[in-house]
């Protein structure tokens, strides 16, 4: 479809235009990363992609989706996937945050496979869609915090990062549950250190477990 295409390569040219080489290799180095930089900075990056969205505005859900695969499954470089986690978070899109896009950020959470891209897809995407479709996620989540993908397992405790009191610590506890004895697991007895707006009796609900 034409409108993802030009989005695309309007997002390729631009990231290539502001390689930094020297950057580059340390910015891999920081992130472990096996996939190459091109050393195009956060500031730099959001400059660009406000420029290309207004430029390249997506008439519907299905272009939308398609620029956002598209940019994440050819990526040669780290930074277009970053730039397709700035897409799906873009304001003119939010009325597409919903439920009807968890399969899109699975792949995403289950391909991208590190903290960088799966704590702002947890924390900003399925956090919302959860508070917003409580009915929908709640399943989904219990099932991820029992799946073999590290990843899904990591979403579904920390979605809920920034709800403060609308958090569902029923749902948090079970996440916390069936996650605590994972030694590879960054939240264990930290967990509700990422939630100061729990109250003392929630906080002391989702640690009943642990």
């Amino acid at each position: 479809m034409q409108a993802s295409r030009d989005l695309v390569d309007a997002v390729r040219t631009g990231l290539a235009e502001r390689a930094d080489p020297v950057k580059a290799p340390e910015m891999r180095a920081y992130m472990k990363s096996e996939m190459d930089f091109l050393g195009v900075q956060k500031p730099a990056r959001r400059e660009l992609t406000r420029e290309i969205f207004r430029a390249h505005p997506l008439p519907d859900r299905e272009s939308f989706t398609d620029s956002v695969l598209t940019l994440w499954r050819d990526a040669k470089y780290r930074e277009e996937r970053y730039v397709a986690l700035d897409l799906t978070g873009d304001r003119a899109y939010a009325h597409w945050l919903d439920s009807e896009s968890l399969e899109l950020y699975d792949e995403l959470i289950v391909t991208g496979a590190w903290w960088d891209y799966v704590d702002e897809i947890a924390v900003r995407r399925i956090g919302p869609i959860l508070r917003a479709e409580p009915d929908v996620l709640k399943p989904r989540l219990r099932d991820w915090a029992a799946d073999a993908d590290r990843w899904r397992r990591r979403t579904a405790v920390i979605c809920q990062i920034g709800s403060k009191e609308a958090t569902d610590t029923s749902l948090l506890s079970k996440t916390i549950e069936l996650n605590v004895a994972d030694k590879d697991f960054f939240l264990r007895k930290g967990i509700v250190t990422t939630h100061p707006g729990l109250s003392g009796l929630s906080q002391r609900e989702a640690l009943k477990h642990l």
